[in-house]
């Protein structure tokens, strides 16, 4: 029989060399980078507004850059979506001005007058209010599908030995995915300037929920096998309910990817978003709820937690002691 939990620190250590890049770019302060630190959030975070402008004739930055300037707006972000159209973002724009024109309209005026005509403009605004609450509600959102999910799992798994174990480590899976899809997106900022926006908080809940759909799969044949076989090693267990089970979450997953891929290719940029992240999450939400979640429970059983702070404290002594025996030799 294959030996996967055999391989358990492996796994470990194969999600913090992904995780670890992406919090890096997370916590990168500004001056280290041409570009902003953490994610690249979008209005919805950090309020705003957003026109969407098609001329009718290829257009350059520069020249709409130029044209917010002498309205007003040097802080504005100029991003070309096509030859013929760019994406404006400014702060946000006054509805009622002399004239009883809006800012937003006396903007696509100028452009047309002194850039190219216009064939169409979408215009999106937040206000910084409703900015805070979008932050505020993610958070708790979060929180609460957390907490609920750790004593959902704990009830249900009630007749299994340490039940909230298994609450436990489906938590624990669930901030690993979550951790990698936001450093992924970090990353993703800085290198194509992709935005976060309330798609993205969708998705992020989206993976959560898929996440521990499969984690359950797999603990539920741990239940199964642990009631049935209580004489046996419980590493041994978990082993053989992650090779009756991995068939099972490798079609799902499979199948789901198919699907997203073939959205990701004929659906449109208001969405692509939103697909990116439900994608990682099911490549990721996978590998967690057999690599991650499952071993979990057995580093807890074998209480293999405490050998790795000790040889955290350990490290240090322990290297030094080899480089002197290798100096000396």
């Amino acid at each position: 029989m294959l030996d996967i939990v055999g391989k358990r620190g492996w796994y470990f250590i194969i999600s913090a060399l992904i995780i670890l890049p992406g919090l890096i770019s997370m916590i990168i302060p500004p001056g280290w980078s041409t570009l902003h630190s953490g994610l690249n959030p979008g209005i919805d975070f950090t309020s705003g507004s957003v026109m969407d402008v098609t001329f009718d004739r290829p257009v350059s930055q520069a020249q709409i850059q130029e044209r917010m300037n002498a309205l007003g707006h040097p802080e504005s972000l100029i991003q070309s979506t096509g030859s013929r159209s760019v994406l404006i973002r400014t702060k946000v724009l006054a509805e009622g001005l002399e004239g009883g024109t809006s800012e937003q309209q006396r903007v696509q005026d100028d452009l047309e007058a002194n850039v190219a005509p216009i064939q169409s403009v979408a215009f999106d605004s937040i206000s910084p209010i409703i900015a805070q609450e979008t932050i505020r509600n993610t958070f708790l959102a979060l929180l609460a599908a957390s907490v609920f999910i750790l004593l959902y799992i704990w009830y249900a798994f009630r007749r299994a030995p340490k039940a909230y174990r298994y609450g436990i480590g489906a938590v624990a899976a669930l901030a690993h995915d979550t951790l990698i899809v936001l450093g992924i997106f970090s990353i993703l900022g800085r290198v194509i300037n992709l935005e976060v926006n309330a798609t993205f908080i969708i998705g992020i809940l989206t993976v959560v929920g898929y996440s521990v759909n499969d984690t359950i799969v797999v603990f539920d044949r741990i239940r199964e096998n642990v009631i049935r076989h209580p004489e046996r090693a419980f590493a041994a267990l978990v082993n053989l309910s992650i090779i009756e089970s991995i068939g099972r979450s490798l079609n799902t997953s499979f199948t789901t990817l198919m699907v997203l891929l073939a959205m990701l290719l004929i659906g449109g940029p208001s969405i692509r978003g939103l697909l990116l992240v439900v994608a990682i999450g099911v490549i990721v939400g996978t590998y967690s709820s057999i690599f991650i979640a499952a071993q979990f429970l057995v580093i807890w059983e074998r209480r293999e937690f405490g050998r790795a702070l000790r040889w955290g404290r350990n490290a240090p002594a322990a290297v030094g002691a080899s480089l002197m025996s290798l100096i000396g030799r």
